[in-house]
């Protein structure tokens, strides 16, 4: 009996596949949200298919973006103020809703990846 519920289990896990429609959020106006030991950032941005323009506490970044796949795209800082910022981003979307994506991001090498979610604005 164990092993029949097992099975069944297994089965609907194996049918269940998470939405991701990553070119509705490959171009528009958006905001994230990045919870880091406790504390929630906030940022917004704007992206074209090969530019991104960010707020973050009254500060403005530029980033060219190479796009991988649908799905994962480079972030490279255009004006690099520090060291930090001259890192390239990957950031991978891992599930998405008509509204929002879930998504994962580090600077490329690192293997310590962050978990954000990310809202349309228009």
């Amino acid at each position: 009996m164990r092993l029949l519920l097992f099975f069944t289990v297994l089965c609907f896990m194996g049918c269940y596949q998470v939405e991701r429609n990553c070119k509705a959020f490959r171009t528009g106006h958006f905001y994230s949200e990045v919870v880091i030991d406790g504390s929630i950032y906030r940022s917004e941005f704007k992206r074209l298919d090969d530019l991104q323009i960010e707020t973050y506490n009254n500060r403005i970044d530029s980033s060219r973006l190479r796009w991988i796949n649908d799905c994962e795209v480079v972030f490279k800082t255009i004006n690099p103020k520090n060291m930090a910022e001259r890192k390239d981003i990957h950031l991978k979307i891992l599930a998405t809703t008509d509204t929002s994506y879930t998504f994962e991001y580090a600077y490329v090498g690192e293997t310590k990846k962050q978990k954000g979610i990310a809202f349309t604005m228009d």
